[in-house]
Order: C-alpha cells, then structure tokens, then sequence
C-alpha cells in the first residue's frame, strides 16, 4: 500500500497519517496539489492531508485542490491535538532569539505568545514546521528558534525553549484520508458527516437561501458552511457544506436533488467516519 501526505516526516499531517496506516506505507509531498496529483494518477492508494485548524480555519489549498478533482472523494476525517513547541539547538534564552521560523499557520496559531514574549522577533514563514525544525537543526550558529511539535523536537535533537506555546490549549486540526471511489474505507465505523461542494446558479437572487432551506426544512444538521472563489471572475463562488449525518441517508439524497432542480451543482465528497486522536503523537 502507497499512502501520500504532506511531509517531511515529523510533520503533523506525518502523525495523523501514522494513526492510520504504517509508517513504511507513507510516502512524503512537497506540497497538498502534489499529494492529491499523484493520487489521483493512481500512484496511490490514499493520501492525507489537513484541512482545517480550530484556530487559523481553512486550508485553502485543500479545499480548491479537491474541487478541481472530481475523481477523489474523502475516506475518513483525523482530528489530532496540535501542541506547538518554541524549538532551539542547544539551550537558549528567549532574549538569544533573533528569529522564529514555522508555517504560515503555525506562526499565526501562537500569535499571543510571539507578540507578548518576542515582540521585537523577525517571524520568517517556511514551507512545513518540520522544515523550521530541521533548519534549526542545521543552522546552530544562528540565533534562531523553530515551532513545531514535540516529535519533531525528539527527531533533531533540538531542546524545547518553551512548551505548548499555541494560543489555546484545545488547539485542534482536522485531516481528511482521501482516496478514489473504488477504494475501501480505512475506518469500518459508522459514518459521522458528509461534505458537499455546490455551485449556485449564477445571478439567482436568493439562491443561497433556497439551497439552505432544503436542508433546513428536512431538519438536516449542518456542522460547517464555507465559500471559496471559483477562480472565474470576481464575485463567483462555491460553497463547501458540511453536514452531520444523524438522519436517514435519503433525506440528505432527496435535499440534494432538490438543489439540483433549483438549478445548483451538487458534487458528494463523500459520507465518512470521524477518528479523534486522544493525545499529540508524532508528526
């Protein structure tokens, strides 16, 4: 078995897949299109990749890439504990810290902590957090810090200057197992939400609101409702709907059918289980 996810190992998309699958079974992407790209080619079986932060909401790279690929539907969400660490070579003192390297969504989950401890330190954004750990690593004459997880800490060898740093302690991603319709579920436990892409009709005045009553009339729970530009013209969207599947599967059909009448798209990214990991493991 082949599964992609957006590395390098240490990553936290690397924890979330490791609750799933073996480590030997996980191969390491530079980038979310280039995980999804590959498997969608049919290089391989699954592919991990986070979605939403409870802090920074969306990635955006995500939601867009899988809206392009109607060949992949969504095989299980992973909700992993995300405790963010201040990383050093050796041990340093915050005021021996010129600059703190991390993703763009790292650096924004730990806001409170860069403006009230480091005000006065250049934040560099990198391409993983795993990346900023090992160019800590790497670089031990400069007088730097990464953030990024405990894991990642125990695989550079680097020392944990400060713990847990993220603006909230219930800090939390949501990952999404992707894999092609033909492919089995992973989780075998009952489905808990399904996700909907739909495309409204355009210049339909109340369009929105008729799509949404035929969810409401029907008593169907939506957890989530987000808009993404279609990357037509300005003003031009789509909207991802997620719903919480705890009513019959055929009202959800039938309030599907009918915003297809109203003349919307509907696409199914598919009904899946959900997995809440209990504690930080390794990514």
């Amino acid at each position: 078995m082949k599964v992609g996810y957006l590395g390098p190992e240490s990553s936290f998309t690397y924890q979330a897949a490791t609750t799933r699958f073996k480590p030997q079974e996980l191969i390491a992407y530079p980038s979310i299109p280039n995980c999804l790209k590959a498997l969608e080619a049919g290089d391989l079986d699954y592919g991990v990749v986070p979605l939403e932060n409870s802090l920074e909401g969306s990635v955006h790279a995500t939601i867009d890439s899988l809206f392009h690929r109607p060949g992949l539907q969504v095989n299980e969400e992973i909700i992993l504990p995300i405790k963010q660490q201040l990383l050093t070579k050796g041990e340093r003192s915050l005021k021996q810290i010129k600059k703190v390297l991390s993703h763009p969504q790292a650096l924004a989950q730990c806001q409170v902590f860069l403006e009230e401890r480091l005000p006065d330190v250049l934040l560099e954004a990198v391409s993983s957090t795993t990346y900023a750990a090992e160019y800590v690593q790497q670089h031990p004459e400069e007088s730097i810090a990464g953030i990024a997880s405990r894991k990642a800490a125990r695989h550079y060898g680097l020392e944990i200057a400060q713990q847990d740093i993220q603006d909230n302690a219930g800090n939390q991603t949501r990952f999404w197992v992707v894999a092609r319709p033909e492919q089995k579920r992973v989780n075998t436990k009952a489905v808990a939400k399904q996700t909907l892409l739909i495309t409204l009709p355009s210049n339909q005045p109340g369009a929105l609101h008729q799509v949404l009553q035929a969810f409401g009339w029907r008593n169907i729970d939506l957890s989530k409702i987000e808009s993404r530009p279609l990357k037509t013209s300005l003003g031009e969207y789509f909207f991802v709907v997620d719903l919480v599947c705890d009513k019959e599967s055929l009202l959800i059909q039938n309030a599907m059918e009918e915003i297809r009448l109203l003349g919307a798209q509907v696409r199914n990214l598919g009904a899946y289980p959900i997995t809440l990991v209990a504690e930080e493991g390794g990514l």
